[in-house]
């Protein structure tokens, strides 16, 4: 009976969860903490710092943590099933919209405003998670650092690079002492282990074979183990492989889908669905998927790294050398969000009415005047008035 409630209240978070991870916390706490008392809020931010230590979508690794900790792994899977799988079939649903349009023979013009409002959006997030991450000067260059490197160097390998420089940056300057200070440990390896088979796997299928499904889950699957900070911090790197290396794409075909996104409740890498069935179109059912395919793959890797590091997580937090790295990691984060946002905005063109859409969508998240969903329909709408 306690799982059936706990399930409940996933699904009733997972309604009410717009606006990224920072806004997910706010459900949770709400829902999970104060409601109905699962865990205390000190538990609950230990949880927060455990998961933004890891590569994936933070707030869906924090709910699934929870789940673990209520009931176990099985638990813990279909937390993670209930808190995003509602809006992976809306994804889905979505990456057939420009098929609709031209069936319907209505203009992709109409959408052509969910490009620079994505942009805000972006915007609005680099500005947030700056404030956040920009602690003190060694924080601001490795923001900037992060930035203007991956702005200039669009490929895949140099997003992971930057991240790893920031961490150990952070680490060396850091004046801490003992930061690898011994602990007992006693992990379940098989999880790491089946995540490792996944990742070579993956590329050996994806090298061996060229096949739209292989090369969407090795792509995918990456992008669960290679990214810090969840939905927002996947975008670069997203956009530099499907649509600047391999054209699955166009900038404003994903800006479409990372627009419309914003406005459905439920974790960011729920966007995977979108991606994966733009690039697998041609073929109804192969399109299906592409769409299946590329959210499991984006999802997995967070959940076998939770399945592996929760069990032994009450001793690795006591480990100084890995909250400190996280430290650089989070501003090199930062900067990378910012370049996504100039760069997708010179994708999308600097227009007048596009710069004014840019405005509109980030005055409006600043002044939290209106809700995520609100600002997208009064964006689609302004694109069929105009």
């Amino acid at each position: 009976m306690k799982r059936e409630g706990f399930l409940k209240d996933i699904f009733i978070c997972s309604l009410g969860a717009f606006g990224g991870p920072e806004a997910h916390y706010g459900v949770i706490t709400d829902q999970l903490v104060i409601k109905k008392e699962y865990l205390d809020e000190k538990e609950l931010v230990e949880l927060i710092a455990l998961c933004t230590m890891l590569p994936g979508p933070t707030s869906t690794q924090t709910i699934v943590s929870i789940g673990y900790k209520v009931g176990g792994p099985k638990l813990a899977f279909l937390t993670m099933l209930v808190w995003a799988l509602p809006v992976i079939v809306l994804m889905t649903m979505l990456s057939f919209l420009y098929k609709f349009l031209d069936s319907v023979n209505l203009s992709h013009d109409i959408l052509r405003y969910i490009g620079p409002m994505a942009v805000g959006f972006i915007i609005v997030a680099a500005y947030r998670i700056g404030k956040k991450v920009i602690v003190d000067k060694m924080t601001f260059f490795l923001l900037l650092f992060g930035g203007v490197t991956t702005y200039f160097f669009r490929k895949s390998i140099v997003f992971p690079i930057v991240l790893i420089i920031g961490g150990v940056v952070s680490i060396v300057f850091s004046k801490e002492k003992d930061l690898w200070n011994r602990v007992r440990l006693n992990p379940p390896w098989i999880y790491f282990l089946i995540f490792l088979i996944f990742a070579g796997g993956s590329i050996a299928l994806s090298f061996l074979f060229n096949n739209i499904i292989i090369n969407l889950f090795e792509s995918f699957y990456k992008y669960g183990y290679l990214v810090f900070g969840g939905g927002q911090t996947v975008v670069p790197l997203m956009i530099t492989e499907l649509v600047d290396i391999k054209g699955y794409m166009t900038s404003g075909e994903f800006l479409t889908g990372y627009g419309l996104v914003q406005g459905l409740p439920g974790p960011m890498f729920s966007f995977s669905a979108y991606a994966g069935g733009m690039a697998a179109r041609g073929n109804y059912i192969v399109q299906i998927i592409g769409s299946l395919v590329s959210s499991i793959a984006i999802f997995l890797p967070g959940l076998l790294l939770i399945y592996f590091i929760y069990p032994i997580w009450e001793n690795l937090k006591s480990i100084k050398g890995i909250k400190i790295s996280l430290k650089g990691i989070n501003a090199v984060a930062g900067g990378l969000i910012a370049a996504s946002a100039f760069s997708l905005m010179q994708k999308n063109g600097f227009a007048i009415d596009n710069i004014l859409i840019v405005i509109f969508t980030s005055l409006l998240l600043f002044t939290k005047k209106l809700p995520a969903p609100v600002i997208v329909v009064i964006v689609l709408v302004i694109g069929f008035l105009f």
